[in-house]
């Protein structure tokens, strides 16, 4: 079975609010993820994304009951930390969650729709590039966007990422990009309600690491 359909992200309402509980549940099997991509390869963003799960999740366990979906803990820090906010706690981390998950998102598009180096087909560095520059380059100082050009030119063979998508089992490129399709249909839904509700609420910082 694909490592994705086993994790699958869970319709969203028509209001798009994002059920905190179930959101944590599907997206504390994302870091496996980068396993697919290399043990060290991607090790920043998988230890980034994994830290800023933790930190949502632990503000959620202090009040679940209170932060029924992802707005209400952004909604209350703004209120408890007007100065702060929305540089803090939660929020702060869901901002730089979403851009690994955007980052995660455009990758897989991008091999579902087919798009490779007509010159080396069996190699994803477009498709990682791509995502990379859109989703995390603009928020990285030139010392991280080098860590990350080393990372790149350290991709696996697409031939290989989709077997280890598969949990190592040999499936077709084709039937391996069908349960990559199915698979992000919510989660790309999931991601997009994030960044509107990130943009409705003026939460969103451009700064750089």
């Amino acid at each position: 079975m694909s490592l994705l359909l086993d994790n699958q992200f869970i319709e969203l309402p028509p209001d798009k609010a994002i059920n905190t509980k179930l959101f944590l549940d599907a997206v504390s099997h994302i870091p496996s993820f980068f396993d697919c991509l290399g043990p060290n390869v991607f090790s920043v963003i998988k230890s980034d994304i994994n830290g800023n799960i933790m930190k949502i999740k632990g503000v959620y366990l202090k009040d679940p009951a209170k932060y029924v979906s992802l707005q209400d803990i952004v909604e209350a820090e703004r209120e408890a930390h007007a100065a702060e906010w929305p540089k803090v706690g939660a929020t702060l981390a869901l901002m730089w969650l979403k851009r690994g998950l955007r980052f995660i998102q455009i990758l897989l598009q991008s091999l579902a729709d087919g798009e490779r180096d007509e010159n080396n087909p069996n190699l994803i560095r477009v498709n990682v590039t791509k995502a990379y520059e859109q989703a995390l380059k603009k928020y990285h100082g030139w010392i991280v966007q080098k860590i990350f050009h080393v990372a790149l030119l350290a991709a696996p063979y697409k031939s290989n990422f989709l077997k280890a998508l598969s949990k190592g089992e040999e499936v077709k490129e084709e039937d391996c990009l069908i349960n990559v399709r199915q698979f992000l249909v919510n989660y790309t839904a999931t991601v997009d309600a994030i960044y509107e509700m990130y943009t409705n609420l003026n939460a969103e910082l451009d700064y750089t690491v």
